[in-house]
């Protein structure tokens, strides 16, 4: 039966998770909801969460309260990766009517049947530590850009990580389905697809193919303007991955590769895959090949047992590689990892001491990023006006740029002269060209 019933959405954490949200907001499409922003008053609520860090867990709650306080007679839904890991916690919490794992977040109808509270929470999380099943989705809500999901899960088991736990094992789309996805996207109107999922360098494991072919196979599809990979782990971005995107005309010159820490001692106890020496080389690789690429980098501070001169090695690596921004975390406990075990654990103001000194490494990084791409000319994907008649949007290699507005040049890829960095870091730029068709 049809509803005409309305319903709110809020994500938390990752592109992944975007994906995933859009995805069910198409099956309360289909069904006849009426989507509302998640501040007005909603027949139904959902809420995909985030379980990266503790922080990320507090927000959740504090958002389910939220949603709680401002519809009173909603019904709440809360699925993803904190409800995977703390479905019986999550259900404690007053005002909330269901609650789905990781594997049941697609079944929100079948088990959610009417949407009508009860008075207390159904609790549906299985075991997906053997999880075999990819389910699909990506992001088209009237956006610029379109988060396509095309790997899911991980079996790294880095020490300090719980998606593990809370996504199971690796698992890959078929690569002829993400194809059709990505024309369909398209031919929406979007522009660019940005490749998503926990650990895409691992695509094809339990699926089809490789990440290489994938993206041989996009770049063939026509009604593709642009394509960004996600996150990408150093020890899968390989000689030819890098060749192909600097060859091809779609894809963006962006790569952003988790450091995690610039110490070789403290990747092994995080039980990464790579040494210091090969994510540098990885870079080089990248700067050989692509100069104006934008290189990102994600970064750990504080893991249990960095000493001072551990700290000082990542300060000195950093320092040393030519990426064009990093993005700093400090380390976060989370239960059931092998870090959460160790001794020695940093204290909070020596961990906010050393997240400091990071950020401005970061901020310096990118300032100078700025000022090398300062008087080139790069194609940009302006994705809003602002009241103040002013565009934004974001270059190949992930700068974003301001220009004055120009009549529908909103999801439009034209050539921008950048012409220098202004005090919030966004490029200034002026369009050279009439817009791409």
């Amino acid at each position: 039966m049809k509803h005409s019933r309305t319903v709110a959405f809020y994500t938390l954490g990752c592109k992944l998770n975007f994906a995933e949200t859009s995805t069910i907001e198409r099956l309360f499409a289909g069904q006849g909801f009426c989507k509302v922003d998640f501040n007005s008053p909603a027949d139904v609520v959902v809420i995909n969460t985030c379980t990266v860090t503790s922080g990320a867990e507090k927000k959740c709650r504090n958002i389910i309260n939220r949603a709680v306080k401002q519809s009173p007679g909603s019904y709440v839904a809360v699925v993803g990766c904190y409800s995977q890991l703390k479905s019986d916690k999550i259900a404690q919490i007053p005002g909330v009517d269901l609650v789905l794992g990781s594997g049941e977040k697609f079944q929100i109808f079948d088990l959610a049947r009417d949407f009508r509270k009860k008075g207390e929470a159904a609790v549906f999380s299985r075991d997906i530590s053997t999880e075999k099943t990819f389910s699909s989705s990506y992001s088209i809500s009237g956006r610029t850009r379109s988060f396509l999901k095309i790997q899911d899960g991980c079996d790294y088991f880095c020490s300090y990580c719980t998606i593990p736990h809370a996504r199971g094992p690796s698992r890959s789309a078929v690569i002829d389905d993400i194809l059709f996805q990505a024309d369909e996207i398209a031919r929406s109107g979007t522009k660019e697809v940005v490749l998503t999922g926990v650990n895409i360098g691992d695509f094809g494991r339990r699926g089809s193919g490789s990440l290489l072919e994938l993206l041989e196979k996009l770049q063939e599809v026509k009604s593709l303007e642009r394509i960004r990979l996600s996150s990408i782990e150093p020890d899968l971005l390989s000689d030819e991955i890098i060749d192909l995107v600097a060859a091809g005309s779609r894809f963006a010159h962006h790569f952003h590769l988790p450091l995690q820490s610039g110490c070789d001692t403290i990747l092994k106890k995080m039980n990464r895959k790579y040494s210091t020496a090969h994510f540098a080389d990885r870079v080089s690789r990248i700067r050989e090949r692509i100069p104006e690429a934008g290189i990102g980098a994600d970064v750990i501070t504080g893991f249990p047992g960095e000493t001072e001169a551990d700290f000082q090695e990542t300060v000195e690596f950093i320092k040393s590689c030519d990426i064009s921004y990093m993005h700093v975390f400090s380390y976060s406990d989370r239960s059931n990892t092998r870090a959460s075990k160790l001794p020695e654990k940093i204290v909070p103001g020596e961990m906010e001491r050393r997240s400091r000194i990071l950020h401005d490494i970061a901020g310096e990084k990118h300032r100078e990023f700025l000022k090398l791409c300062s008087g080139q000319v790069h194609k940009v994907l302006f994705e809003a006006v602002n009241k103040k008649g002013r565009m934004y949007g974001f270059t190949g290699n992930y700068v974003r740029v301001e220009a004055p507005a120009q009549q529908n040049a909103v999801n439009r890829i034209v050539d921008v002269k950048l012409l220098a960095p202004g005090e919030d870091g966004i490029m200034k730029g002026i369009i050279i060209n009439r817009f791409n068709k």
